[in-house]
């Protein structure tokens, strides 16, 4: 199958039209994003279920090495955007033609072998994320029923309950919000769901504090969780590495999101002004929930410092915390889902230009809301691809590991990879000056903890499968 980019995908899906004086330098319908919309996406993006599982990361790696791995992935994801966000246009980034996508990028920069290489890779973390998504959703809401169960009936009552009920619902709620056209749709869905991340992690933030103050003492060493054997603390540190890479990782989706950009100023400088600041704010919020969720529960932190039911009261308490996670899951499991819907829609426009069933936009209306358009083929693929990745959830619901794996998949190939290799070929670095070995090794570090994540995570799936 031949690899379209996401320029021609809407190209061939938006038919070019709309009025000239409201169309952008490339014929498109004029961008509106602002530096405070970009840093909504990003937040919705960044700020996921990752952020749930850094308590568990940090008492794996202990005081120093948590709060370290922590500062160091900020770090990396921040060089990836700088990089990033400067492949915006080519071959200049301010008046050099736009790329609208991080393919349409890498397409430009790096040729069309890579291009499909990328595009394998980018489209499973994508699929692979919406999974994640699904799972953390049904533990959640999970979570909100045996909290009540809890309060009601004490501490040590059977409140047990399958998850795949949950899984099911949220896979409806999907479909339904899967029917939004585009990223230019979703400002609203992105605040929505950036409100309820602060708040979620306001929660947790605030859970952990109290906790260590009822301790009247702070738990974990520097070693990190002593349980197990030599080589399980090994693996679970690995992973607890993995799991801190997935809870960084918008740079897949940049590109996307730097399109929705109004210019002037130039793109570049808003994304990067946006980057910073939204990635000082969710490593400060990751640095406190990892480190307060570790000191107040020790070696003994959950795997979700919300659903491990380390806290039971509050109970209200933990219900909102956990209800923000799921409303905020359904906004982020828009922004990494549109970009494969964009692409093989766009595709499939433009290998099939006559079918209406492909190509014909039907008008509908509900009540209470404004008209808008449905298209039969989106209507199918898109609950298809809801469908599916509830079904995977349902087959490989391991929260900490399959998160794991995750972020070994997108930390090196497209978080530094890329990234490192289109700005080389944009800024025309010579091979062997001090930037080009300065970025290499950066790159060949990036890529030695990825493998050894990937190992780390693996072997988690294959223990609790096994168990």
């Amino acid at each position: 199958m031949a690899v379209l980019s996401v320029e021609e995908a809407a190209a061939a899906r938006d038919g070019g039209g709309g009025c000239a004086a409201s169309l952008d330098d490339d014929g498109r319908p004029a961008r509106t994003g602002t530096a405070w919309s970009c840093f909504a996406h990003i937040i919705t993006a960044v700020i996921g279920s990752g952020v749930l599982s850094l308590a568990w990361s940090t008492a794996q790696l202990g005081w120093i090495g948590g709060p370290v791995c922590l500062l160091c992935f900020a770090i990396v994801t921040y060089v990836s955007a700088f990089l990033l966000s400067d492949c915006y246009r080519s071959p200049h980034p301010v008046t050099g033609t736009r790329n609208y996508s991080y393919m349409g990028a890498v397409r430009v920069n790096l040729g069309e072998k890579r291009t499909k290489i990328c595009g394998v890779l980018q489209y499973v973390s994508l699929y692979g994320t919406a999974v994640a998504y699904v799972i953390t959703t049904a533990t959640c809401m999970r979570a909100i029923l045996r909290a009540n169960c809890y309060h009601q009936r004490g501490h040590d009552a059977p409140c047990g309950s399958a998850n795949y009920l949950f899984m099911l619902m949220f896979g409806a709620v999907q479909i339904v919000a899967s029917q939004i056209p585009d990223f230019h749709d979703m400002t609203w869905l992105s605040v929505v769901a950036a409100i309820m991340s602060f708040s979620y992690s306001f929660v947790g933030l605030g859970l952990g504090f109290a906790k260590v103050i009822d301790n009247a003492a702070i738990k974990g060493s520097i070693r990190g969780a002593e349980s197990g054997s030599t080589s399980d603390r090994f693996f679970l540190a690995l992973q607890g590495v993995s799991d801190i890479a997935f809870a960084y990782p918008y740079s897949l989706i940049l590109l996307e999101i730097q399109d929705t950009l109004r210019s002037p100023p130039p793109e570049n400088k808003t994304m990067k002004k946006a980057s910073m600041s939204a990635i000082f704010v969710t490593t400060f919020f990751y640095m406190c929930c990892g480190c307060f969720g570790y000191a107040a529960f020790g070696s003994e932190t959950p795997g979700n410092l919300l659903t491990g039911f380390g806290f039971y009261e509050p109970y209200w308490l933990v219900d909102f915390a956990n209800a923000c996670v799921v409303i905020h899951l359904i906004g982020g499991y828009q922004v990494y889902s549109q970009p494969v819907f964009a692409f093989f829609e766009g595709w499939m426009s433009k290998r099939y230009p006559e079918s209406r069933f492909v190509n014909k936009l039907y008008p509908f209306q509900l009540p209470l809301l404004p008209p808008f358009k449905m298209n039969p083929f989106r209507i199918c693929f898109r609950t298809a691809y809801v469908v599916s990745s509830t079904v995977v959830a349902m087959v490989f619901p391991y929260y900490n590991p399959v998160l794991g794996v995750l972020g070994a998949l997108n930390f090196w190939p497209l978080t530094v990879y890329f990234p490192v290799e289109m700005y080389l070929v944009q800024k025309k670095i010579g091979a062997w000056t001090q930037k080009w070995i300065v970025l290499r090794v950066f790159s060949l570090a990036c890529f030695i903890v990825t493998m050894l994540g990937l190992a780390g995570s693996i072997q988690g799936i294959i223990s609790q499968r096994i168990s």
